[in-house]
C-alpha cells in the first residue's frame, strides 16, 4: 500500500514538473517573439509572403476568426507590406476545406489571382511553417493570426530559418485558448528539437510564382 501511494506521489510531481515546465516554455516564446510582433500595419517590415494561418469553416465561408486572419493579410497585401499572401490550412478530405473559401474570400477583396497561394496539407502549425520554408520557399513571413497563437507560430518559424514577424489579428482569444498555447507550446518545441518532418511534403511551389498553380 505504502508503494502505490508513493508511486501516485511521485507521478503527482512528475505531472506538475510537466506542466510548469510547458508553462514557461509558452511564456518564454511570448517574450522572445514580442520584438517581433505588430499590431500597426505600417509598422510591420516588408516581407514576400503574409500567412494566414488555417481556422474553422462556417457553412462553406470563413469564420469570424478565420475572416479576421484573411482581412489581416489583405491590409498588409494593400499596404505593400507583402506581395503574395499563402493560406494554409487543413484540406485533408473532400468535406472539409480550409483553404478554399478563404481563396475565394481574397479574390473578392482584389488580391491578384497569381498571388494567392494554397497550402492544402498544413495540418498544424508546425507543418504550416515547415511547408512554407521548403515546400514553398520562402525566406521572409508576415504570419497573421490572433495573439494567443502568434507566439508559438513566430517561434518555430523563426527557428525553422525563416525571417518571420508577426501581425496580431483582431479578435480576442479565451481563456481556454491561452490555455492550450501551454502544452502546443511544449509540443512545438519537442518539433522542433527533434526536427520533424511532416507526412506531407510533395514538389517545390516557390512563393515568387504564380499561386494559382496550387487552388486545385
Amino acid at each position: 500500500m505504502q508503494s502505490v501511494r508513493a508511486y501516485i506521489q511521485w507521478a503527482a510531481v512528475g505531472i506538475a514538473t510537466v506542466a510548469v515546465l510547458a508553462g514557461l516554455t509558452a511564456v518564454g516564446m511570448r517574450l522572445a517573439e514580442r520584438p517581433f510582433t505588430y499590431v500597426s500595419v505600417s509598422d510591420v517590415p516588408q516581407a514576400q509572403a503574409a500567412i494566414i494561418l488555417g481556422a474553422s469553416i462556417v457553412r462553406g465561408v470563413p469564420s469570424p476568426v478565420l475572416r479576421s486572419r484573411a482581412d489581416g493579410a489583405i491590409a498588409l497585401y494593400d499596404a505593400g507590406k507583402v506581395g503574395k499572401i499563402l493560406m494554409t490550412g487543413d484540406n485533408g478530405a473532400l468535406s472539409y476545406d480550409e483553404v478554399t473559401p478563404v481563396r475565394k474570400y481574397l479574390l473578392e477583396a482584389g488580391i491578384s489571382a497569381g498571388d494567392i497561394f494554397l497550402d492544402h496539407a498544413g495540418f498544424d502549425t508546425y507543418s504550416s511553417m515547415y511547408r512554407a520554408r521548403n515546400v514553398f520557399q520562402a525566406d521572409s513571413v508576415i504570419i497573421v493570426t490572433q495573439d494567443f497563437h502568434l507566439p508559438r507560430a513566430l517561434f518555430i518559424a523563426r527557428h525553422l530559418g525563416m525571417e518571420a514577424y508577426g501581425y496580431v489579428a483582431e479578435g480576442e482569444g479565451t481563456w481556454n485558448e491561452y490555455m492550450r498555447e501551454i502544452p502546443a507550446s511544449g509540443k512545438a518545441l519537442l518539433n522542433l528539437f527533434t526536427r520533424r518532418v511532416p507526412k506531407y511534403l510533395g514538389d517545390v511551389i516557390p512563393i515568387t510564382g504564380d499561386g494559382s498553380t496550387t487552388w486545385y
